[in-house]
């Protein structure tokens, strides 16, 4: 049989649309996240036979600038209504935008890094390791003049890491930034979802590489060389993506040679620049808390963190799954749309055929999916209003956070 031209650009959308449903429910999420997070390029050193090669040597002259675990304290916030400094610590590129802090923050100081021009006021020694090679070098620059609170965080504002409950908005997390909590933990991460990155994620004696954390097998080499005198610990986890809040006083816990220290390693490894990169993204949290891993409840990292207090964490569990039933119904009807509107072109511009049965579901079915949409994400909204509510309180704060609090005392 020879079809007409007419019925093979029906077929054709047919099959295209087939592909995209069968893609969309069998596609694996994590694999498609981009991974790259930071400055530099995706080289893995290379051996003589084609191989990785890794051979870094920690130099014997700086053993004497390690030293043990500092004893790790809590912060005391200032009293309610009173300031702090603040500032954002953000690497960058010459190519990379950055307009967006000073038009959206003009109340944040910033110490801005172009990781490749050396001639700019504030860069790197080297552009090499991602954020890493930034964040260190701000720390060792700014040591003995550092603000209340400094935000490290990434160039551009807007990102699939930055939790979605605000909106992926580098500015919301920002405005709505507890610094008291910053000041009482010393070391926040600024991201609250688990996924990637807790509760169970880093294996370092792990043998065999996997896609999604290629610098998993590297992670016990770097331990040794990193801290020689700690064992290695069998789990390192934190949420993703090397963003996260330092108090002044968690920082200078840390002699500043220290920092010195793991920047040489950095500037000295024969580790790819990716890899060098990914592997202090579960480092931090050692580093600044002592502690391989450090996955706060998600509902006490939003209320006691940025405000948005749902009670507790059935409550944020019945957000989430709320959340996720609306986000299927979008997904759903956006589908539904897609079909009826090819379907529909395609009766048009085909031969009809008595015989042939198009399918197109029935506007009545669109009103209906409209209506269950709509609802369920009033449902959404009318959660999330009532727990910026509550967050406005620092009594729930405290209470859902499991802190101490009287009267008068602040978030």
């Amino acid at each position: 049989m020879i079809l007409s031209r007419r019925a093979v650009v029906f077929l054709g959308f047919s099959f295209f649309a087939i592909l995209l449903l069968t893609a969309r429910h069998l596609s694996q999420p994590w694999h498609n996240v981009p991974q790259a997070l930071g400055l530099g390029d995706f080289i893995y050193p290379v051996g003589n036979n084609g191989s990785k090669a890794y051979n870094f040597t920690t130099t014997q002259g700086h053993k004497h600038l390690y030293a043990p675990q500092p004893n790790f304290i809590p912060g005391i916030p200032k009293p309610p209504g009173s300031e702090y400094t603040k500032m954002l610590v953000i690497p960058r590129t010459k190519s990379e935008d950055v307009d967006w802090i000073e038009q959206e923050l003009p109340d944040w100081g910033t110490a801005i890094y172009v990781a490749d021009d050396p001639s700019a006021p504030l860069h790197p020694p080297k552009n090499k390791g991602h954020e890493v090679m930034v964040y260190l070098t701000f720390v060792i620059d700014f040591y003995d003049d550092l603000p209340d609170v400094a935000v490290f965080m990434h160039s551009h504002q807007n990102a699939w890491h930055n939790d979605e409950i605000f909106g992926g908005d580098a500015v919301e997390i920002l405005r709505r930034l507890s610094l008291p909590r910053v000041i009482r933990e010393g070391y926040m991460n600024t991201r609250c979802g688990f996924a990637p990155g807790c509760p169970d994620w880093m294996h370092p004696g792990a043998m065999e590489e996997s896609e999604e954390k290629q610098e998993e097998t590297m992670l016990a080499r770097a331990w040794g060389e990193l801290f020689p005198d700690e064992p290695v610990p069998s789990v390192l986890a934190q949420p993703c993506c090397a963003q996260f809040a330092l108090s002044r006083d968690r920082i200078r816990t840390i002699p500043r040679s220290r920092f010195i220290f793991y920047r040489d390693w950095l500037l000295q490894t024969d580790l790819s620049d990716y890899i060098a990169g990914r592997i202090w993204e579960y480092l931090w949290q050692y580093v600044f808390t002592g502690k391989p891993v450090v996955c706060v409840l998600e509902n006490i990292c939003l209320c006691d963190g940025y405000g948005v207090c749902f009670g507790g964490p059935d409550e944020f569990q019945k957000y989430r799954d709320l959340t996720d039933e609306r986000n299927y119904l979008d997904q759903e009807l956006s589908e539904w749309t897609f079909l009826a509107d090819g379907l529909e072109l395609a009766q048009e511009n085909a031969e009809l055929d008595e015989t042939m049965d198009l399918n197109i579901p029935p506007l009545s079915d669109k009103d209906q999916m409209e209506k269950d949409l709509h609802d369920k994400a009033q449902e959404v909204s009318d959660l999330l209003d009532a727990a910026l509510e509550r967050g406005q309180d620092p009594k729930h704060r405290a209470l859902e956070a499991g802190r101490p609090w009287k009267k008068g005392e602040g978030f």
